[in-house]
């Protein structure tokens, strides 16, 4: 990982902005699914407080009332000058784009266009849950193809993947995780481009899921998959809920790729009436006017990215653990530990602490925890204190 650092805005860490009495007044599922003994750091929610500029937009909104059903492109055009900015992207066209619930639910919808009941979705295993259940939950397969050693995508695996998703003739897609959760892998422009051409060359439609796109470390570069050459015909799911820590107002933005627009274009009118408006609202202000809010907490991610590696050097040596170039999470290997499948099982029995097993990810997962590192340092320390206190 590179030393190159965030740009520096002035803004506090606001990973260092709550107390744990306060955090734990939260009714959020992060506090609430574990008894208060339990230091909870697995889910995808962030340990700060939201960003002033949402906070004005959504207090603006309630006080004129404005609580109705989102109209108008103001989250694409959001989104349009932010990919601009921090991704030197100028493909991505609000009229090539729609408002959809989330971005799981949006995966849904872009599957529904460009595949049908029974056919196959190959993902990169060991990869988010969510994407086994949704996809096994419309009626469509799930067809693994692990990741490398190096947790990069592996396009010989990749390929022969494909081969398999068309061999009975029927419509296949690659749900592509980018940046990938849960190991922060950010794909290349090279790797992207030859993942864009074995698809062209199987007739397999890509789906991207890039809601981690805005959560990178530094010195390292997310590429859009819709920018790279052949990936004119993809479809990709983005949203500021990661980021900003916003996963409860819900909203996500569908973005086509010029040879796609006809697909998107076929989107039900319906699906445009489950973004919450409020959301929409949040979203907008956090990509138009919280961008010093960002720049703060990803310094503050860069800084336990290397802690967390520090602590684990000193307390749990057999544990592996790569920073990760992208998201808040990191991907831990405890297979040297002896703990079996299921580590995260025993570091909750015996130390309390709450992390996602790996299991639930797939090929690749067991073995494995993933811990949420979106909080602060002296949490992170007390984690890695009660692991370690768990093999004793």
């Amino acid at each position: 990982m590179t030393s190159i650092p965030h740009e520096t805005t002035g803004e506090p860490n606001p990973l260092r902005a709550l107390t744990l009495g306060r955090l734990r007044r939260r009714t959020s599922m992060k506090w609430r699914t574990y008894p208060e003994d339990v230091l909870p750091l697995w889910v995808a929610e962030m340990d700060v407080p939201l960003a002033a500029p949402v906070v004005r937009a959504v207090t603006h909104a309630l006080e004129l009332g404005d609580t109705g059903y989102p109209a108008g492109t103001a989250y694409a055009e959001a989104l349009t000058a932010f990919a601009a900015k921090r991704w030197g992207w100028d493909g991505l066209a609000a009229e090539r784009s729609a408002i959809v619930p989330d971005v799981m639910l949006g995966v849904v919808e872009m599957l529904r266009l460009v595949t049908g009941p029974g056919d196959p979705v190959v993902v990169n295993s060991p990869v988010y849950p969510p994407f086994f259940q949704f996809v096994e939950h419309m009626d469509r397969q799930v067809l693994e193809a692990p990741l490398g050693a190096d947790l990069r995508i592996d396009l010989g695996v990749l390929e022969e993947a494909f081969r398999r998703a068309v061999a009975g003739g029927g419509r296949a897609a690659f749900l592509l995780c980018s940046p990938h959760n849960p190991t922060g892998t950010v794909h290349t422009a090279d790797e992207l481009t030859a993942v864009a051409a074995l698809a062209e060359r199987y007739g397999v439609r890509v789906v991207a899921d890039e809601i981690h796109a805005p959560l990178v470390a530094a010195g390292t570069a997310f590429v859009p998959y819709l920018s790279v050459p052949g990936g004119e015909s993809g479809l990709s799911l983005m949203s500021a809920s990661k980021a900003w820590n916003l996963a409860g107002l819900k909203a996500a933005v569908a973005i086509a790729g010029p040879a796609a627009a006809a697909d998107l274009a076929r989107l039900p009118e319906e699906v445009s009436h489950g973004p919450s408006h409020v959301g929409v609202i949040a979203h907008t202000a956090a990509l138009t006017d919280a961008g010093g809010w960002l720049d703060a907490l990803l310094a503050g991610l860069d800084d336990n990215r290397l802690l967390l590696a520090a602590l684990l050097a000193d307390r749990l040596p057999a544990v592996r653990y790569r920073p990760s170039e992208a998201t808040y999470l990191a991907w831990l290997d405890c297979r040297a530990l002896g703990l079996g499948d299921d580590p995260a099982e025993v570091f909750l029995e015996r130390g309390r602490v709450a992390l996602n097993s790996g299991i639930p990810f797939g090929s690749g997962g067991a073995g494995h925890v993933r811990l949420n590192l979106a909080t602060s340092p002296e949490l992170i320390t007390e984690a890695v204190r009660r692991m370690a206190a768990a093999l004793r």
